[in-house]
This record gives C-alpha cells, sequence and structure tokens, in this order.
C-alpha cells in the first residue's frame, strides 16, 4: 500500500476541486432557495464534466466510464462532497456498478446510455417496512406464463423524479428467505407503476425523495437482471460501494470543506481584541476536526485498497460508514459552534451543512445497525476489522 499521491492524482483531485470551485459553487444557494435545479443547467453542467472525462468514473473503460481504481474513486468522490447532492448527480452521474451484472442486450438498453449520460436511473430497495433491513421487503414478482407481475411499495427513493428507470428489488420465491429475491429494470410508465409524492426533507434540497407504487406491473424475462435469486447479493454489494463512496468518501469531503471555512473564519473574526483563533477551546475544536477527518480518510485509502486488491471488505465498509458519518456530524457541530449566531443564520451555508449532514447517520443503514453487524463479525472470530496482522 503507497499513500503518496501520483502526479495523475493529484490532477485528478485539482480537476474536480477546481469544476466544483466554477461551475457547481455558484449554483449551490439557488438549489438551496427554490428546491429545484433546471434541466437546462442539468445538462449544461453535465456536457462540462463529460467533456473533463469526469461523468460515470467508477464504471470501467470498456463500457465508456473512467475505469478508475477504487482508491482513485474514493478521491474522487471526496472531491464531489464538496458541493450539494443534486449537483453531484447531475455533474457526474450516479451510474450504480450493479448494472455491469446486465446481459449483453441490457448493458446496450440501460447501461451504456446510462454512462453516456443519455438515461438516469435510481435503485429502489427500500420499503415503508424495510429499510436498513434489505431482507425484509414486501414487494413480490410474482411467474406469470414467460414473465413477471410486480406488486408492492418503495420509498426514499433518492432522484426518482428524474430518473427514467429504476433497479428494484422483490421477493420471487417466499419460501427460500433471502435467497428468494431478485431484482428487476422497471421503467417510468409502464403501466401499473406509478411514482409517488416526493417526500419532503430536512436536507439534501433539489433531490427528490419519492414513494412509488408497483400495481399488477407486467415484467418480461428481459427485466430480470442477473440470475433469479441473485438479488439480495446483488443489492449489499452495490450498498457496500455506495456506503463507501456516497457516504464515507463525500463525508470526508464535506468535513474538509467546513473545516477550511472554520479555519477562515478562526483568523478573521476577533473578539476581546484577538482572533477566536487564539483561544484554546477554539484551538481545540479544530485540531479534533483536523485528525479526525484525516483518521477516516487514512482508513478510507486503507479499506479502498483492500477492495482493488480483491478482498472481503464487508465489515470494514460498515465501520467506514459509522466512522465517517458520525466524523461528519461532529465536525459541522463544532463548526456550527465556532461561527457562533452567524453559523445558525441561513445567511452562511455552515446550517445548510449541518441539515445536510444528518441524514448520512440514518440513510444507506443506520449507525446503529452497522455497529451490530461490525459487533456479530467479531464475535464470529473475525478479528480483521480491528487487527490488521489477523
Amino acid at each position: 500500500m503507497d499513500f503518496i499521491l501520483t502526479e495523475e492524482q493529484r490532477l485528478l483531485v485539482e480537476t474536480i476541486r477546481e469544476f466544483v470551485r466554477r461551475e457547481l459553487k455558484p449554483l449551490e444557494e439557488g438549489v438551496e432557495t427554490s428546491g429545484y435545479l433546471a434541466d437546462e443547467v442539468a445538462s449544461e453542467i453535465q456536457e462540462k464534466s463529460r467533456g473533463l472525462g469526469l461523468y460515470a468514473i467508477n464504471i470501467p473503460r470498456e463500457f465508456g466510464g473512467g475505469g478508475l481504481s477504487v482508491l482513485e474513486w474514493m478521491m474522487a468522490e471526496e472531491q464531489f462532497g464538496r458541493t450539494s447532492d443534486i449537483l453531484i448527480r447531475r455533474a457526474f452521474g450516479n451510474v450504480y456498478e450493479i448494472l455491469l451484472e446486465a446481459s449483453e442486450e441490457q448493458k446496450q438498453t440501460y447501461l451504456l446510455p446510462a454512462v453516456r449520460g443519455k438515461r438516469t436511473f435510481s435503485i429502489a430497495f427500500t420499503e415503508p417496512e424495510a429499510g436498513s433491513d434489505a431482507a425484509a421487503i414486501k414487494t413480490k414478482a410474482e411467474r406469470s406464463g414467460k414473465g413477471w407481475i410486480l406488486n408492492g411499495a418503495k420509498h426514499f427513493i433518492s432522484d426518482g423524479l428524474f430518473s427514467d428507470f429504476f433497479v428494484v428489488t422483490a421477493v420471487t420465491d417466499p419460501a427460500t428467505g433471502a435467497r428468494g429475491i431478485s431484482t428487476f429494470i422497471v421503467e417510468k410508465g409502464m403501466t401499473g407503476f406509478t411514482v409517488g409524492r416526493d417526500q419532503p426533507m430536512m436536507g439534501l434540497r433539489g433531490t427528490s425523495h419519492v414513494e412509488m407504487q408497483f400495481k399488477d406491473v407486467v415484467l418480461s424475462n428481459d427485466h430480470l437482471l442477473g440470475h433469479e435469486g441473485q438479488g439480495l447479493k446483488l443489492a449489499l454489494a452495490t450498498l457496500g460501494r455506495v456506503r463507501l463512496a456516497q457516504v464515507v468518501a463525500r463525508s470526508i469531503g464535506k468535513a474538509t470543506l467546513v473545516m477550511d471555512q472554520c479555519l477562515d473564519y478562526a483568523r478573521e473574526r476577533r473578539q476581546f481584541g484577538a482572533p477566536i483563533g487564539d483561544f484554546q477551546m477554539v484551538q481545540q475544536m479544530l485540531a479534533d476536526s483536523a485528525m479526525e477527518i484525516n483518521a477516516t480518510r487514512l482508513a478510507l485509502w486503507h479499506t479502498a485498497s483492500r477492495l482493488d486488491a480483491g478482498e472481503e471488505v464487508r465489515g470494514s465498509i460498515s465501520m467506514m460508514k459509522v466512522q465517517a458519518a458520525e466524523m461528519m456530524g461532529r465536525v459541522v457541530d463544532r463548526a456550527v459552534q465556532i461561527f457562533g449566531g452567524a453559523g445558525y443564520c441561513r445567511d452562511l451555508p455552515i446550517e445548510r451543512y449541518y441539515r445536510d449532514a444528518r441524514i448520512y447517520r440514518i440513510y444507506d443503514g443506520t449507525s446503529e445497525i452497522h455497529r451490530a453487524v461490525l459487533a456479530k463479525q467479531m464475535m464470529r472470530g473475525d478479528s480483521s476489522v480491528y487487527d490488521i496482522y489477523g
């Protein structure tokens, strides 16, 4: 493991940071105020990102993606975290690797257009009674002739208003439990498929989070993604990488951005005749944040390097998800304290960062669930999550 950045990696980081600063940061306040990003603006920033080779960077080159290693992908995702969720989605794309399991025909219809930015999709796993427990879903797909009939509901589906197709988990064999879950591609506009209301959120303005209903939706075998009964395996593999990229790496990026702003404010804001950065308690908050950010980043790089080496890192991903989400919560909380009353006002973005950070401890598996996963793994005798020599 060599964590000394290469010239190519430094260039990648610098290119994304400059793109975010120049093209995306000026759009953040408008999105926050209106809760909306105009389609023409979305198309414009996507085109500019694609011109720099920054779209779908996690997908292999053979399918038109960036072909980055997991480690380099995490470095890129950290920089994405310096802006708003909806701007990340429109500028850089959320092309989930689950489509790599598609048939050749499905890749032509779904994966390749998604990589080119011509189609957008969301993963629809979460249900009203199955959030962190992905195996508890109630949505069912029953055999009918040469196809399937899909019934059920999903909710909290991110980007559902914008997406034109969805990867949906459904029970196909109730008798076999978790091994009876399969994954389907469902197109918006299919008869019986309804995209419901956009559920209002305290943060992540501009990104829709919708309810979905399926009533006797007719699917052919061509809509089955992967093999029957593979759904939970595919879903968990997808969620593992999503957690590393969209929670862990982006948490580090957002926390780093917040830290930059805290330092600027601590140098400029004066009280009792001195910069507040001279006060010991403010220094302690700054130092604590810096140590936590860097510790989380190094742990992420280690986990990403193990993924690149083909190792099993499920427990490490759970550990990283908790560590990063809670680190960011502490960093933004300290930021509000350092900024004082100004940090609580909407005139500055600190209160937005505070609101946006709260969901990271909930979605893609709550902190409590991941702690339980980690503890069970250790109780079964796996010491690798805390002893790298084990």
